[in-house]
């Protein structure tokens, strides 16, 4: 006996499938318009009353996320020799969240897409529209947010915050509770691969793992307290910012900023605050320590010569370092192209230098023998990829993980007597040779910034 399936039934199925079908309509190509571009607001008209929040904004990576030069060089060089169609697909795909209002209202699309045709307010980055028109998420990754923005600055709509008793004359307001959750930041902050599925960027997940998930801080609560002289990490104290969210309205214990500093310092001079904010973050964000005593090894070799054993020992420096200051790992984000590196030098009681690490060459390069916390993709077969698009596993990844100490032992060969080691932690956004290598950047100087660095006299 043959069913019939109802329209009913039929109808519940789509309602089903919707956001799978939502999902590969807003992550094609082809994908036609669900919003114009004349429902949002320009963010200069937010600030005729969020004077301040839209000052801080101003400076902010999420402002310049569309013109940040090193993204957009770095995008562009990705696209450079792909021909597998995934691969394409997963190099056009960066506007989702660096243009998302552009990307939502049809343009651009594409990486590949000529930026001079941007709308004005669509090139504004992450933007308070955007932002505040957000309803949810439907998956926590590669931007997949549910939306309801009004009809541009004669109807406003409605825009949703932390706050439940908000009021405006111009716009309606709505408590969000989405908006006080790290949800709101992970799903732009956690990246997967469109076709390959592999993971590319993992803060949200990074964060959800750690004791700061366990103890309720979330994402806001470290980089939304952050202010001039107030790092607000997880080795610092996070002190509230009291004020007024817009002008005139109820004075409050806590108003978010929205610099949205991380580590970021490669940046245009009319952000310089927003730099010397992020090598504060950068500063208090690991701890190191050297162990006073060398621990030695007795090694068992074969001398291929004459088949017989022979003893040595291995002089081994121990350093222990914390990320006691970042929810997530570090580096965190693109973590295949942000350096974190241990610088070592290790001198005799003469002075002289008898091991070093991780120290630059004049070019800024680093040496082979660093010691490097970053992740490393594969193309699937075990060979290393540097594009993402042509990421399809993980070969290894050795960040470091929140409140978790790591081990260093270091055989530094034999020496005679006490010995003085220095390390550092050190950051940079960018490798100097990559950078040298795109064309774009023009030989642009890439910032190190010495997270930490610590020197301890060791004996045997």
């Amino acid at each position: 006996m043959k069913k019939i399936i109802s329209i009913k039934s039929i109808s519940l199925l789509i309602a089903l499938l919707s956001p799978i079908l939502l999902y590969k309509d807003l992550h094609s190509s082809e994908q036609t318009k669900h919003y114009e571009l004349s429902q949002f607001i320009s963010p200069e008209t937010c600030g005729g009353c969020h004077t301040q929040i839209y000052e801080q904004w101003q400076g902010s990576m999420h402002n310049l996320s569309s013109d940040d030069i090193i993204f957009n060089e770095i995008a562009n060089a990705g696209l450079v020799g792909l021909n597998a169609k995934d691969e394409i697909e997963e190099a056009e795909h960066c506007q989702t969240c660096h243009t998302p209002v552009g990307y939502i209202t049809g343009f651009p699309r594409k990486t590949s897409d000529d930026r001079t045709k941007i709308a004005p307010i669509a090139k504004q980055g992450i933007q308070c529209d955007y932002c505040h028109s957000i309803t949810g998420a439907y998956s926590i990754y590669n931007a997949q947010f549910n939306y309801s923005p009004g009809n541009g600055e004669d109807d406003p709509g409605v825009k949703r915050g932390p706050f439940k008793d908000s009021d405006s004359d111009y716009h309606k307001s709505e408590f969000s509770k989405f908006h006080t959750k790290s949800e709101l930041c992970g799903t732009c902050h956690d990246v997967k691969h469109i076709t390959s599925g592999v993971w590319l960027e993992t803060t949200y997940q990074e964060w959800k793992q750690s004791i700061y998930n366990k103890q309720g801080v979330q994402c806001q609560d470290c980089h939304m307290y952050q202010r001039p002289e107030y790092p607000s990490t997880g080795s610092t104290k996070r002190v509230k910012n009291p004020g007024t969210a817009a002008e005139g309205s109820v004075e409050r214990d806590h108003i978010f900023t929205h610099y949205f500093v991380g580590g970021n310092m490669t940046i245009p001079a009319q952000s310089k605050e927003i730099s010397k904010m992020a090598e504060e973050r950068l500063k208090h964000s690991v701890d190191i320590k050297i162990d006073s005593q060398v621990e030695v090894k007795q090694q068992h070799k074969a001398d291929g010569k004459n088949i017989k054993s022979q003893n040595s020992e291995e002089n081994r420096i121990i350093i222990r370092i914390t990320n006691n200051g970042a929810g997530h790992e570090i580096p965190t984000g693109v973590s295949n192209i942000r350096q974190v590196w241990l610088k070592v030098i290790v001198k005799d009681s003469k002075g002289d230098v008898i091991y070093k690490t991780g120290v630059l060459d004049e070019k800024g390069y680093l040496p082979p023998n660093t010691i490097i916390y970053s992740t490393i993709f594969g193309d699937g077969k075990g060979n290393r990829v540097d594009n993402l698009a042509k990421a399809r596993e993980i070969i290894s990844d050795r960040r470091l993980k929140p409140m978790q100490e790591r081990v260093e032992k270091i055989d530094i060969g034999d020496f005679q007597g006490k010995i003085t080691v220095e390390a550092s932690l050190l950051y940079s956004g960018l490798p100097q040779n990559v950078a040298d290598s795109i064309k774009g950047l023009n030989g642009m100087k890439i910032p190190v910034v010495v997270m930490k660095d610590v020197k301890q006299v060791v004996e045997r």
